[in-house]
């Protein structure tokens, strides 16, 4: 018997498409399943440089076992034991997912079509292969767009589908049974809507002042870092649910720059304006202008490591900073642990080392607040 009658007998549903029988395409079957593939041999229908294409199914099936496959298609001697080898291993893979699970019924994709048709086909930004999966984009009433990520399941819409979006934890949306796309969409525009003022508040902040951190905010980020001189800034935190109230704040820098700041905060507390936005009351309580986020500002202040001469050190910036007024040197935490840590005049009390500045030689400490290897 030759390659191609075994091959018919074990696979009557995998074809030859040509002559020269070095393209296969059609189905094989596991556990009572049948699965599509198409095989592409090389003229010299050498296996070891053989081509599989396979429906999506297979692929999810067989994607653990990608070394395998590749290890049979060199030991295998025709298509024939291969395309058994294959099938063997696809055996053992619906064995260990417990079967492969069932394609939702038609009624499944005329309900979704018909809820997108509903919703509006402008609306759908990205919808998978498997009609699973689905983005949908909104935009608020400050024309901000925004997406929602719908993971479907298969008893849909009986089921209440998984959904995630760009929202600051307080406002992760929980979906009902029975929620449709039109409906999702609603609750969603109705998030966005009572995020408004948040977004309005961090924008004006993004917008006009230099922030250091995050240097690339998403839509859930709350907290801003904002440069307010040379080596001196202040972390605040926006109430997401309260966005025109006081933030909580923390000012890094040296003590000497940091206090007064302190001070006039705690003096002025009694001035803050919910009816003013959040950067206004800022600049009024604390009597000062915030430097603007035009690229040249960074060439007005020293922001560099003064031990690594970076800015960025993996995604930290500097947080540190000599006290002495005369000198005011910042340094990354990690940079100025592991210098204080080398110099022979320097001692330790748990996780705070104590050492010298590396510039003025005034007393230094950093305390790490991550443990070090």
């Amino acid at each position: 018997m030759d390659e191609t009658s075994a091959l018919l007998i074990q696979n009557p549903l995998l074809l030859p498409q040509n002559r020269e029988k070095t393209v296969y395409d059609g189905f094989i079957t596991a556990q009572e399943k049948d699965f599509r593939i198409r095989i592409i041999l090389p003229p010299d229908r050498q296996l070891r440089e053989a081509r599989l294409q396979c429906c999506w199914q297979l692929k999810q099936l067989l994607h653990e076992y990608h070394h395998i496959i590749k290890q049979r298609l060199h030991q295998s001697s025709d298509l024939a034991s291969f395309i058994l080898e294959l099938k063997t291993v696809l055996e053992l893979a619906l064995k260990n997912r417990q079967g492969i699970q069932t394609l939702p019924p038609p009624e499944y994709y005329a309900q979704l079509i018909k809820e997108i048709e509903c919703l509006g086909w402008d609306k759908l930004v990205f919808i998978d292969t498997e009609f699973s999966t689905l983005k949908l984009k909104a935009e608020d009433n400050s024309s901000r767009e925004h997406l929602i990520t719908i993971k479907l399941k298969a008893k849909y819409p009986a089921e209440p589908p998984d959904c995630s979006a760009d929202l600051p934890v307080p406002f992760i949306i929980s979906w009902t049974t029975q929620s449709s796309l039109p409906n999702i969409h609603s609750q969603f525009l109705a998030v966005l809507e009572s995020l408004k003022e948040f977004w309005d508040v961090l924008d004006e902040i993004d917008e006009k002042t230099w922030v250091l951190e995050p240097e690339n905010p998403t839509r859930s980020a709350t907290m801003r870092r904002i440069a307010i001189g040379n080596n001196v800034s202040v972390n605040i935190e926006v109430d997401p649910r309260h966005p025109k109230m006081l933030p909580e704040c923390c000012f890094l820098g040296a003590d000497h720059v940091v206090t007064p700041l302190r001070n006039k905060l705690n003096a002025n507390i009694h001035l803050w304006n919910p009816e003013c936005t959040v950067l206004q009351n800022l600049m009024d309580i604390l009597e000062i202008e915030f430097p603007a986020p035009a690229s040249q500002q960074k060439a007005n202040f020293s922001m560099e490591c003064g031990i690594c001469y970076s800015y960025r050190l993996d995604s930290a910036i500097p947080d540190q900073v000599c006290n002495d007024p005369r000198c005011g040197q910042p340094f990354h935490q990690a940079c100025l642990y592991e210098w204080l840590r080398g110099l022979p005049s320097s001692r330790q009390s748990f996780n705070i080392i104590f050492g010298e500045c590396p510039y003025c030689c005034k007393p230094l400490t950093v305390k790490m607040t991550t443990k070090k290897s």
